[in-house]
């Protein structure tokens, strides 16, 4: 299979040149990789850094071994142009924080050229493999993934190896409002009662109550099941397509395949399409088409 994600070597040769000393250079198939310690000063972190928050007691106990060790693994830059610095950190923001905060000048980095996409595709693998992300952070670099990359769910799932289920759960949390968000965010309500609530009229509400009454998982789904659901829940998602066009898509179907068609749709979206044949040679010549 294609690698989509256009990674591939480069992303080898940066796993296989972490912790290499500054002042040496290595060759990629089509570029060349340069490690060297750069002024913290020519240094900006990236917009698209799925993690946005960073707690003073982490950077501190990191600025502590930086102070006593230095910095041991250099952190990942590429090169930009129009902005207020000259290279954007594509991974290591917590160790160029640390880094600040111990008084260094300068930092050892591994300086590769990198395009918008593969540089948001780095950050998030490198927080997610590291568990540095809370779970709003994780949705939304997922959903910013889908969105500015046009990448679909199975794409997410190969790139950060997780399951297409345990992404569209994570999804869900995009959906609730900014109040709830914050809670999950400050720890003070769990990621699972928060996927839960997601599909319900009043997600609000429902938070602080299962803050106050300290609801389990189970009991707030019972909660979410016997009231009011969002009009944008996919239980509650009106049919989109029309008589007409599911005639039209049938006939299109039919004319590519050969065979009979017959497309029904659910709620939400999801349904299901069935091919007819008439005869054991029909149906040969039918998977012929498909697999091809």
């Amino acid at each position: 299979m294609a690698n989509k994600f256009g990674l591939g070597r480069g992303l080898a040769d940066l796993q296989a040149s972490r912790g290499t000393i500054p002042d040496i250079s290595l060759l990629s198939p089509s570029e060349r990789v340069v490690v060297k310690t750069i002024p913290l000063a020519q240094i900006g972190a990236n917009p698209d850094q799925p993690r946005k928050t960073f707690t003073e007691s982490e950077l501190s106990d990191l600025a502590v071994s930086i102070k006593e060790k230095g910095v041991l693994q250099p952190i990942l830059l590429r090169a930009v142009s129009g902005r207020p610095y000259m290279y954007e950190i594509v991974a290591g923001e917590r160790r160029y924080r640390a880094s600040k905060m111990a008084g260094l000048s300068e930092i050892p980095a591994l300086v590769k050229t990198i395009n918008d996409t593969n540089a948001m595709e780095i950050a998030l693998i490198e927080n997610v493999q590291r568990e540095n992300l809370n779970p709003i952070e994780e949705a939304n670099a997922y959903k910013n993934l889908m969105e500015c990359c046009n990448y679909e769910l199975p794409d997410v799932s190969r790139l950060i190896g997780k399951s297409e289920s345990y992404i569209r759960n994570m999804l869900r949390l995009t959906s609730l409002p900014d109040s709830v968000q914050s809670l999950v965010e400050q720890g003070d309500l769990s990621a699972s009662h928060a996927r839960t609530i997601a599909v319900a009229e009043n997600p609000e509400e429902l938070a602080h109550k299962i803050i106050a009454d300290k609801l389990s998982v189970s009991n707030t789904e019972r909660l979410v099941k016997a009231g009011p659901r969002a009009t944008t829940s996919r239980k509650h998602t009106a049919k989109t397509i029309d008589v007409a066009t599911v005639r039209d898509i049938e006939k299109k179907i039919s004319k590519a395949l050969g065979v009979g068609a017959k497309l029904s749709e659910r709620r939400g979206g999801a349904g299901s399409i069935t091919l007819s044949f008439s005869n054991r040679n029909q149906l040969f010549e039918l998977v012929e088409k498909i697999t091809k």
